[in-house]
């Protein structure tokens, strides 16, 4: 097998044998560990794998110069540069050799293992065997003598927002005498004076000496922590921004206009990735807010640059970088506000997001230009059904008469102005401007649909067929090709006419592979929802399911229950002669408030032809056995309902606001189809054991 960079990340599990081998001394993946190409004293450094590239890498946080993959730091190990195409066969060379695997040789290679036995050799370099040991730090002994803070001390700290109370929460004192040695081992003292007021930041095992009005401004001693962190311990557990800032002084600053703040020692040491790894599962925007003076700048650049892997991003503050107005802290007393900040910020996102609000503007709904009413295009007694811009969906078993009841639809559509005709009792709003009337059937033939057009011309009264009304037999065409037609013929007659009135498509089902794929369902509701509101039309689509009370099954039709603007199930009365037409969900109403249809044949004028309303008794029953169904399945998931819980499942069940629910539970009631338990006024359902 031939030598090269895949052949060789092949053979060692994407490159980690390659560290394993060359890495002196056992690491976790993730874990930071000190980086043994140099005298590395913070442990900053770690491997973890790369999804892009697919490979395993090293990052060092605290040197950047040192990250890349196994063969970078081959060649850092070995003093070879990566990108001579000389020096990076002499690294394929060395590790194919040091780790045995074979592959200049033409032998046949087994993929090393973490745990094999080449990846555990030792390194040639002996000098890397072990890590240098960091030496351990002795604190600087100290002494304080506390003191109450002075109204003059406290007027200071006010000037930044910041309040005893808020002093104390993050154990900052105000000190009389601080004692301790220097670096030779001399003791020294600082006392405190109305001229030279001191604080300290007070730690479990150290303390940091605060003197904002002397020469020695700053004093550590104590046991410090390496990674020391002010104001960690006051973060919730959760939030959405924290500033990470280059002093105490700013973060109680920041927490004093309600903003969440830490900082480490100082803005130019080194912040350790696995505190900010831990802190990016807390909080959705870590934001450096460092001073806007050079030294600052520099320093959040380059912290951003290290920490880019945890999204970790910057914030300038609009200050002039001098001593006195540099910090956050600055910024407050020079009289900028929360609200100034969180503007600043809001700035900041509108770069991030920029992309994504310009698309989303101008979806904005804009109410000082409302948009133009949607117009009805099919109702029933003043109840819309079918508007510009939204889906009417008919539907039913075979043989109910669908078809028939469609085609009343677009003879309406299609009625010479002002002439009165037959829609089986629904209202078809007159084409006035002659807009698109398109009619795509995927069942029925081409012989079919022809004598169903025929039918359809004269229930609307005429002798012709009208220049905007296409109609299309698309059972020649895949499921696929349907769909494309349908948009690409909406586009083209939207522009040829002036618009498009009304399209009905006999058969949605036929547009997918099958009504219960999930992902097609939602995908081919979606398009055409789409389409009816960018050609302000209203798309009436037929779906051949026997619905199950006043639901509809199957993916398809859950779908469409959700995004229809009205469901119509057309379906056999007890006399097989008659066709009914009841509503399963209008958008402004309630379904089982519309009336019910009849229609049926009439030999002597070759049609179907209105019966009228079903009577209110059979209205009224049908209410009732429609809400018997609901009840059942609402207490078949819990025994007992609050009239709250009732409310709710009933608005969700029928898709109906609160007031219409609270009417279905007195009806209910007065029906006796549920009852009401006097000890607790909990609901159940008749029949249920107490």
């Amino acid at each position: 097998m031939a030598l090269s960079k895949e052949t060789i990340l092949q053979a060692t599990n994407k490159g980690m044998a390659v560290f394993r081998h060359f890495i002196p001394f056992p690491f976790q993946v993730g874990w930071n560990f000190l980086n043994p190409l140099y005298q590395d004293k913070h442990a900053s450094c770690n491997v973890f794998f790369d999804r892009r590239n697919d490979c395993y890498r090293l990052k060092d946080f605290g040197n950047d110069d040192y990250s890349g993959d196994c063969f970078a730091f081959v060649g850092k190990l070995r003093g070879l540069d990566c990108n001579r195409p000389a020096d990076f066969m002499q690294i394929l060379e060395k590790v194919d050799n040091d780790l045995h695997l074979g592959l200049t040789d033409g032998k046949d290679y087994k993929p090393l293992t973490i745990g094999s036995a080449s990846s555990k050799q030792k390194p040639i370099n002996q000098a890397l065997q072990t890590p240098t040991p960091v030496p351990q730090k002795k604190g600087r002994p100290y002494n304080i003598i506390q003191k109450d803070f002075s109204s003059q001390e406290l007027s200071w700290w006010t000037q930044y927002g910041i309040a005893e109370k808020m002093l104390l929460s993050f154990h900052v004192v105000s000190l009389s005498r601080f004692e301790s040695e220097n670096r030779e081992g001399k003791p020294f003292y600082f006392l405190s004076s109305e001229k030279e007021t001191m604080y300290g930041y007070v730690g479990k095992q150290h303390i940091k000496v605060y003197r904002p009005m002397s020469e020695i401004r700053f004093v550590q001693a104590g046991n410090i922590p390496e990674h020391f962190c002010f104001g960690l311990e006051q973060l919730p557990a959760k939030g959405d921004l924290l500033f990470i800032t280059g002093g105490e002084k700013d973060v109680m600053a920041l927490a004093a206009h309600g903003f969440h703040a830490i900082c480490f020692n100082s803005e130019t040491s080194h912040i350790p990735p696995e505190i900010i790894h831990k802190l990016s599962y807390r909080f959705k925007h870590i934001v450096l807010l460092f001073d806007v003076d050079k030294t600052g700048s520099e320093s959040s650049e380059k912290q951003v640059s290290n920490l880019s892997t945890y999204g970790v991003s910057r914030l300038l503050l609009p200050l002039p970088g001098t001593k006195e107005e540099k910090d956050v802290a600055d910024y407050f007393r020079l009289g900028y506000s929360s609200e100034n900040l969180k503007r600043l910020f809001l700035n900041y996102l509108d770069t991030l997001y920029s992309e994504t609000m310009s698309a989303l503007r101008s979806c904005e709904v804009d109410f000082d230009n409302p948009p133009p009413i949607a117009q009805l295009v099919v109702s029933v007694n003043d109840v819309p059904l079918g508007t510009q811009g939204n889906l009417l969906c008919i539907t039913g078993g075979e043989g109910t008469g669908k078809s028939n009841y469609v085609a009343s639809i677009i003879s309406g559509a299609i009625r010479q102005q002002g002439s009165r005709i037959d829609t089986l009792g629904i209202t078809v709003s007159e084409n006035l401007h002659e807009k698109a009337v398109l009619f795509y059937d995927t069942e029925q033939s081409e012989v079919q649909l022809y004598k169903n057009i025929n039918n359809l011309l004269r229930r609307s009264k005429r002798l012709t067929i009208p220049e905007y009304l296409h109609a299309f037999c698309l059972t020649g065409m895949s499921r696929k090709e349907r769909l494309q037609a349908i948009v690409q013929s909406m586009d083209k007659y939207h522009y040829q006419y002036g618009g498009i009135q009304l399209v009905v498509i006999d058969g949605i089902a036929d547009l997918i592979k099958g009504a219960n794929d999930e992902a097609e369902s939602v995908a081919v509701v979606e398009e055409l929802y789409r389409l009816a509101g960018i050609y302000n039309t209203c798309i009436v689509t037929v779906l051949h399911f026997i619905p199950n009370g006043l639901k509809l099954r199957g993916h398809l039709g859950s779908e469409l229950q959700r995004k229809a603007a009205a469901i119509l199930s057309v379906e056999k009365d007890d006399d097989p002669a008659i066709s009914v037409v009841k509503a399963l969900k209008v958008r402004d109403g309630s379904p089982l408030d519309v009336p019910l249809m009849q229609f049926a044949w009439d030999k002597d004028i070759g049609m179907h032809v209105y019966l009228g309303e079903k009577p209110k008794e059979v209205k009224e029953k049908r209410k009732e056995d429609e809400l018997m169904v609901i009840a059942n399945e609402i207490f078949a998931r819990k025994s007992f309902l609050t009239y709250l819980e009732l409310c709710e499942q009933l608005q969700s069940a029928l898709d109906v606001k609160d007031r219409k629910a609270k009417n279905y539970i007195k009806f209910m009631r007065e029906k006796e189809i549920i009852l009401k338990d006097p000890s607790n006024s909990n609901y159940f359902i008749i029949g249920q054991i107490i």
